[in-house]
């Protein structure tokens, strides 16, 4: 019989630590850095302005954790990127995600402090927490914090939008409508893939113009429509797939519900909502990141939370959803679906 070891335990509590490491890198620029070619540590050193000893720390915790790459050791080592942090964290890469990291660092990261707030309170710890102000009132009263928030999306959510219109049988519709629809990447990345399809995307007014010159510079204008609005006081646009990226986990159950009404109104007999989430596993047991994004959800809002399949299902069957699906797409992420 093996005896317990701390090692675990260890590895877990000192993991703010190495995700700030990585929040740090990122915001540095390193990995676009070194995707141009290696780096001995003296050229990191003048690249960026860092004391000796903390900076050769900071890259080889990067190594020991598979996230830098280093042939030789001490002054001869030369750093390089791994396959992955050259794919997903050089900014002149197409699949770059540092956006979402770079979020993390200069916003997300100070707020986790504070998270037994929200635990012992149910209390936001954010921004939101101060005179009870609007989470997306004040992002979105900011043009520069706005687009850094919509490019940190794009890069959460690029893949698994492309993989949507991949495996969703879209040719059978002709008509869709993203609600929360930012900067319309999901109405884009379907459109490319489906000509059969007039699409709305659908956001506040301010977003609506970021999206329409999206829209614009991918020449898909006679194709698909910005929307200024308020899904939680205007009618949701009518199409015969609705979808939803990554919205749902952003409010409470009673305005998780009220969504969900308007989508099943919004939709023709034989309509499809298409919800995109980090769902959490119906055991609770294995989708560590839909916990993490759950827990974020109660550090930005307070109330709200991510959820399970088995839980998305019972509020549709209470709005009138008969016929449900899971599409598994990239990751910890699914497609949602419920059938009118």
């Amino acid at each position: 019989m093996s005896h317990p070891t701390p090692d675990h335990i260890i590895s877990v509590a000192i993991g703010y630590g190495v995700s700030k490491i990585l929040l740090t890198a990122v915001g540095l620029g390193l990995f676009t850095r070194l995707a141009q070619a290696p780096m001995k540590l003296d050229q990191i050193i003048d690249a960026y302005g860092l004391v000796r000893r903390p900076a050769m720390d900071m890259l080889d915790l990067l190594v020991s954790v598979d996230l830098l790459e280093r042939e030789g050791q001490g002054d001869t080592a030369r750093y390089s990127n791994t396959p992955a942090t050259a794919k997903f964290l050089n900014k002149a890469s197409p699949d770059y995600l540092g956006g979402l990291i770079e979020l993390w660092e200069n916003r997300n990261f100070r707020y986790w402090a504070d998270i037994d707030v929200s635990l012992r309170t149910g209390r936001a710890v954010s921004e939101a927490r101060e005179d009870d102000e609007d989470f997306f009132g004040t992002l979105y009263s900011d043009p520069d914090r706005l687009e850094s928030f919509l490019d940190a999306m794009t890069g959460a959510s690029a893949r698994n939008f492309e993989m949507l219109a991949k495996v969703f049988p879209f040719e059978k519709f002709s008509s869709m409508a993203d609600i929360g629809g930012a900067d319309a990447l999901l109405s884009r990345i379907v459109a490319a893939a489906h000509p059969n399809l007039r699409i709305k995307t659908f956001d506040l007014p301010v977003v609506t113009e970021v999206a329409r010159r999206k829209i614009e510079a991918t020449g898909f204008e006679d194709r698909i429509i910005p929307m200024a609005g308020d899904f939680f006081e205007d009618p949701l646009p009518a199409a015969d797939v609705i979808t939803m990226g990554m919205i749902l986990h952003d409010w409470n159950l009673e305005r998780k519900l009220m969504l969900l009404r308007k989508a099943y109104e919004a939709l023709p007999d034989g309509g499809v909502l298409i919800a995109i989430e980090a769902l959490i596993d119906d055991e609770r047991r294995t989708n560590t990141f839909a916990l993490f994004m759950s827990l974020t959800m109660a550090m930005e809002f307070g109330d709200a939370f991510d959820f399970s399949f088995s839980e998305f299902r019972g509020w549709c069957e209470e709005v009138g959803f008969r016929r449900f699906e899971a599409i598994p797409l990239v990751g910890p992420s699914t497609a949602a679906i419920a059938h009118k």
